[in-house]
């Protein structure tokens, strides 16, 4: 029987198609859509060090990963300030000058006193509760201040170090420990409760610590555990007011509206999903677990030796009373009228989150670390 040249048309393309299934495993449709990927290169500030801090091992995966989800794409990761700050990064991303950046909300205030309204230690004091952040009124206002004010879209959160301390070449427990020392200092916000606990906030660029608690310049540092790992020669007693105890801030992921306007919807569907259900959730369990490494190494039980001391709860409280609201004023007479409503807010919200998600109910603590060790022997 011979086949009209359109049923033999239809026949072909029907074993075309059938072939194009059993070679790649993928619908047409996919096939189609995977062609409309274009390659990117991403740019992306960074407001940390490089590896093996965990938000950078956690970028180090997103430039491996990248290529692999979109074909020919590059990322190039500057850290700690060696193309822009987190505050010039803001102002590049607007005017379409810069792709991407990891920075802190504190860090971001400089260049808009609202995003100091997340600042402020013993807010969020679990892990569970700081995965809501996406979650929170104040979050999605800033996140909208973001995009109208500044040209970027905020694509989540992420966690700095939980266990955020102090580290002194003596033990530091108690208000009356912190009177009359000079201690170097993160931010603003920080300077606040040193003040409270009648310390003398320091600003000193992190290179310069080791030298200056050595010389008796100062007598400690707020710092990470990682920061603890790197001084701790030179400030041998980290002590720890449990999770956000001493800092409280965190990161943003975000992109230019600029840039990401000019690319095509599936190529931003592609990117959105890496970074979103891939990048930032791994930086979390990263951050996680080098916490639980430096702990585990290095936690002591004893007040009167080095290493991690844990603050028992009645020692911690004994701080908060100290403190009282006086991080709130700070940050009430540093924003506008307009913000105060909103640092009332961010209160109410990480209270109620941290009563909602108590300690070891989220999904982040249930990591298994060992699973993740490679990323840090890479490093």
């Amino acid at each position: 029987m011979t086949r009209s040249p359109t049923r033999r048309r239809s026949f072909l393309g029907a074993v075309a198609a059938g072939v194009g299934l059993m070679a790649g495993g993928l619908p047409r449709v996919h096939v189609a859509r995977a062609q409309q990927l274009r390659p990117v290169v991403i740019r992306l500030a960074a407001d940390h060090s490089p590896p093996p801090h965990p938000a950078a091992l956690a970028q180090e995966f997103f430039r491996r990963r990248l290529p692999e989800v979109i074909p020919g794409s590059e990322l190039r990761v500057y850290h700690a300030g060696a193309l822009y700050t987190i505050p010039e990064a803001v102002e590049a991303m607007a005017e379409g000058n810069l792709e991407m950046a990891w920075g802190q909300f504190g860090k971001t205030a400089s260049v808009d006193r609202w995003m100091n309204v997340v600042a402020g230690p013993m807010l969020l004091t679990t892990p569970g509760a700081m995965e809501q952040l996406d979650n929170f009124e104040t979050i999605k206002m800033l996140r909208q201040r973001f995009a109208d004010l500044h040209g970027i879209e905020v694509l989540g959160t992420a966690h700095l170090s939980m266990f955020m301390g102090v580290g002194a070449r003596q033990r530091l427990v108690s208000p009356e420990d912190f009177r009359g020392k000079k201690i170097r200092s993160m931010g603003p916000a920080e300077n606040a409760m040193l003040e409270a606990w009648g310390a003398s906030p320091v600003v000193m660029a992190f290179g310069d610590v080791p030298p200056a608690i050595q010389t008796g310049v100062i007598d400690g540092l707020l710092t990470s555990l990682g920061g603890f790992n790197v001084t701790r020669d030179q400030a041998p007693f980290y002590t720890v007011a449990g999770i956000n105890g001493i800092v409280g801030d965190y990161y943003w992921v975000g992109v230019s509206r600029r840039w990401w306007g000019r690319l095509n919807e599936p190529t931003r569907e592609a990117l959105r999903k890496l970074i979103v259900e891939e990048v930032i959730p791994l930086s979390k369990q990263l951050n996680w677990c080098n916490d639980q490494r430096l702990l585990a190494q290095y936690r002591t039980e004893d007040p009167g030796r080095p290493g991690i001391y844990v603050l028992t709860e009645e020692e911690r409280q004994r701080l908060a009373e100290a403190l009282g609201d006086a991080t709130t004023r700070w940050v009430k007479a540093n924003t506008p009228r307009d913000a105060h409503k909103w640092v009332d807010r961010f209160i109410e919200e990480a209270r109620a989150a941290s009563q909602a998600h108590p300690l070891g109910s989220s999904w982040i603590e249930q990591t298994d670390c060992t699973t993740l060790a490679g990323h840090f022997q890479r490093s």
